[in-house]
């Protein structure tokens, strides 16, 4: 098969890497590529990138005619860790399911789902629809009670002496300091850095029967607060104790599958018996010690190898530093999907080698961020974009399987949102000023300008404070207008005489900005070297005036767009004519 012509970007030289890679492990087979999540909480937007970063690379490899799976394992059998706080119909009473499975744990009040982890895994789905991102779901709690691993553990527990060897090695190290993480632990490291094992890493249950790097599941309180006591490699029979309730029991390991093995052990298992890879891991998993390290060397004892593993770097959002899963109103992919095109946030993840950190804005960011991606659009379709910027608008557009959904008539965000800003959800004056813009061709109806222009709507709607919100007056400024000098007046005797001839989203454009430089005597149509410094001063007051006519503030939507929302006879009263 020939080997793309996107050989710019990070995305194609992961993929030859993992081709490579994955024919000299398992020629012939399907090449596997895996993520990992753990719907403890809600799923944020830093926890996309370890989806986003294996899909576009196995993406990429469909592209080529290979066949890909991309894995993601749902960590749903890890323990329950603490309540997190600001989720609705959560309270304090949840604490008492501290130490259970997540699928063990009820869902929030109001939830139609069976159970925590349900609840949070399911907004997590739709948003990877939304995406077209194609990927095998796997439960690990219904793998373990399944005894799908049951091989593996008894194998891990045959090995104990030398997994507890390799931990060793790594115990009498300092962690980390907290300071230097660029992304916060995820549940599944922080049940490694908490636990009750040696040095505080839960690598294992060190009783008086010697270390074990399995943890069951009390059979009465159903919490993973046990200390396994003894076990026994030729009849698999392991005895417990239940630290929280005194609950103690012996049960035969080859047909117990209420238990998992620990993080550092459990990771590690996986990549051999999916035979994965390609796995990214954040920061917090590539420091010394951590999982990542430490399962390079367990996975062998498993017969596997270590995937490619970059490392990745954290996403920020617009005023806030970090995001943790644990806390409740972190934002989701969900949440960013409100109010951006999927093909918008998938270019975010593409441009940035997994190295580089950035953020998503939910502010009046977006506005320059979309015009940024509308400017890269136009040059596409020119030929004029560089060669990694192409690559990384076709992985935001489409996928192996084709291209995502997008808007017919992809107007300005900025112009959008200032329309839905002023019309206030009535869908018929949205309408007429959309055709305003553009009067020789006006769409016909709003389904034209969708979904973008349902996007900048819930933008306005939900993520910009009411006292920015743009009110129109109902009467006119009289005071203010009275107050006016000469000069003032002209400008708004200009602006008004040219209202008629230039009523479009251009002809406005260039008479806002006209009446200044025809009152300083240039022509409208001047450019800005052909004028003085003094002109750019006269054009922001004279904006101020009309702001402060029109919607009472010094600031507002673009004039053009404002003037079109309040239609011209609106406009003709509130300026005094």
């Amino acid at each position: 098969m020939a080997q793309s012509t996107e050989t710019t970007d990070w995305v194609s030289r992961f993929a030859d890497e993992v081709i490579e890679e994955s024919e000299r492990r398992a020629p012939g087979k399907p090449v596997v590529v895996a993520s990992g999540l753990s719907p403890s909480g809600p799923i944020h937007l830093g926890n996309l990138r370890e989806v986003m970063t294996p899909h576009l690379v196995a993406d990429e490899i469909r592209r080529r005619g290979h066949q890909v799976r991309h894995l993601i394992s749902w960590d749903d059998y890890d323990r329950y860790r603490k309540v997190p706080q600001g989720i609705a119909g959560v309270d304090d009473s949840w604490a008492q399911h501290i130490g259970k499975p997540l699928t063990s744990v009820p869902a929030p009040k109001g939830s139609s789902y069976p159970n925590w982890a349900e609840h949070f895994k399911a907004a997590m789905v739709d948003a990877l629809a939304e995406l077209g991102v194609e990927f095998d779901g796997i439960s690990q709690t219904a793998q373990y009670t399944a005894g799908t691993y049951r091989e593996q553990i008894l194998h891990a527990m045959k090995h104990r002496a030398d997994i507890d060897a390799i931990l060793a090695q790594y115990r009498t190290k300092k962690a980390p300091a907290k300071k230097q993480q660029q992304k916060p632990l995820d549940e599944a490291e922080l049940e490694a850095a908490e636990g009750s094992g040696a040095a505080g890493e839960d690598d294992g249950s060190a009783g008086s029967g010697g270390y074990f790097p399995y943890k069951p599941f009390c059979g009465n309180c159903e919490k993973d607060l046990t200390t396994v006591t003894s076990y026994d490699d030729a009849t698999t029979e392991l005895s417990y104790t239940c630290n929280e309730c005194g609950f103690a029991e012996t049960v035969r390991l080859n047909e117990f599958n209420r238990g998992k093995l620990v993080w550092k052990v459990d990771w590690p298992m996986r990549w051999a018996y999916e035979g994965v890879v390609f796995e990214p891991s954040g920061v917090d998993h590539s420091s010394p010690g951590s999982s990542f390290q430490v399962g390079g060397q367990i996975v062998g004892i498993f017969g596997g190898k270590q995937p490619i593993g970059p490392m990745y770097a954290f996403v920020g959002i617009s005023g806030m530093a970090k995001m943790s899963s644990s806390r409740g109103g972190v934002p989701t992919p969900g949440d960013a999907l409100q109010i951006m095109e999927p093909q918008i946030l998938r270019w975010l993840y593409a441009r940035r080698r997994p190295n580089q950190s950035f953020k998503i804005a939910f502010d009046q960011e977006i506005q320059r961020l979309y015009d940024e991606w509308d400017k890269l659009d136009a040059k596409v379709a020119e030929g004029a974009a560089l060669p990694a910027d192409v690559a990384a608008h076709s992985r935001a557009v489409r996928t192996a399987g084709g291209e995502l959904p997008r808007t017919a008539r992809p107007l300005p965000y900025r112009t959008l949102a200032s329309v839905a800003d002023i019309t206030a959800g009535h869908e018929d004056q949205a309408l007429r000023i959309l055709s305003e813009l553009d009067p020789s061709d006006p769409p016909a109806s709003l389904d034209e300008v969708r979904p973008r222009y349902d996007k900048a709507e819930a933008w306005i709607n939900t993520h910009v404070p009411a006292d920015q919100r743009t009110i129109v007056r109902d009467e006119p400024d009289a005071e203010l207008l009275k107050s006016l000098d000469e000069a003032s007046r002209e400008s708004l005797r200009l602006l008004l005489a040219g209202l008629a001839e230039n009523w479009s989203l251009d002809g406005l454009t260039h008479l806002v900005y006209g009446v200044p430089k025809v009152q300083a005597g240039f022509p409208a149509d001047a450019t800005p070297k052909e004028l003085p410094a003094e002109i750019k001063t006269a054009q922001r007051t004279f904006f101020a005036l009309l702001y402060h006519l029109l919607v009472g503030r010094d600031t507002g939507p673009r004039l053009p767009t404002l003037l079109l929302a309040v239609g011209q006879e609106r406009v003709r009263s509130l300026l005094g004519e």
